[in-house]
């Protein structure tokens, strides 16, 4: 698998397609590339170079915890990935993390930027608290537990470890008390931005981003139709398509969204179509 030093930290990457506009596909979560290489792989198929990448933190890549807010260090990491292969503006689409990472590119990068891809949009007071747990908090009660090996216990961290032995040694040679500080930090830089209709994104900022968009809403507790729908609202050249309409008592419907990725990826490439005739 390729691998770039993207500011400082070993990012692993691939380019699914030989030729055509280029994509991004960027998961939500802490999840790696793969959890998203179907839905991809049927974009390419449609003619478009998709890159898929593990972000800093996740799948194979390195680790590393600088600024304030993960999010934000993610959308520079992908622009300078983006910049290091040459790609000029891209479509960027993204689920959950991954669109709060694509509109940040947007809001700060435009000029890298030729249309936003989002679904499965987060917002809203349970996905805000249920969020801090899942990314930070559960791995400040493991650090304060049983310091760095705690932490490498974890299944997040544990299967980082399994997927490149170098993310053992770093988090090792960073220590309980940096870790734990980077851990604070990117909670304290995620509660900031939290509470907005569209977590991590203010409506002024939103409204300000006059890029094309599609906006897909999700259908579950962390992903619940508001977040779409007010990304559409504050979106000014954006449009609204649905592709799961029942909702569903879980956090997360991994399950639904998977079977429902062929519907997706018809909707996007309608959307990558229909820009390209303009």
């Amino acid at each position: 698998m390729p691998v770039k030093n993207i500011r400082g930290v070993d990012i692993v990457y691939e380019i699914l397609g030989k030729d055509g506009p280029w994509v991004t596909v960027t998961p939500g979560g802490r999840r790696g590339m793969d959890s998203e290489r179907v839905l991809a792989s049927l974009i390419a198929d449609a003619g478009y170079r998709v890159l898929i990448h593990d972000r800093r933190n996740m799948g194979a890549s390195g680790i590393a915890f600088p600024g304030t807010n993960e999010s934000y260090e993610q959308a520079e990491d992908l622009l300078a990935l983006l910049q290091a292969l040459g790609t000029g503006p891209a479509y960027i689409a993204g689920s959950s993390s991954g669109a709060r990472m694509s509109i940040l590119l947007a809001q700060n990068h435009p000029q890298a930027v030729k249309g936003l891809l989002l679904w499965r949009v987060t917002g809203g007071d349970y996905a805000a608290e249920r969020l801090a747990f899942n990314y930070y908090e559960q791995y400040i009660a493991a650090v304060d537990k049983g310091g760095i090996d705690a932490v490498l216990a974890t299944d997040h961290f544990a299967a980082m470890v399994k997927a490149n032995p170098v993310n053992g040694e770093t988090l090792r040679q960073m220590g309980t008390v940096a870790f734990k500080d980077a851990m604070e930090r990117w909670l304290n830089g995620f509660r900031t931005d939290c509470g907005y209709p569209v977590a991590g994104i203010s409506p002024e900022n939103m409204r300000k981003i006059t890029l094309p968009a599609i906006v897909v809403p999700g259908n579950d507790k962390i992903h619940p139709p508001a977040p779409g729908q007010a990304a559409h609202r504050m979106l000014p050249n954006s449009v609204y398509q649905e592709v799961l309409t029942q909702q569903i008592d879980a956090d997360v419907d991994f399950a639904g969204w998977e079977r429902a990725t062929g519907t997706l990826a018809a909707r996007f490439i309608d959307f990558l179509r229909g820009q390209a005739r303009h």
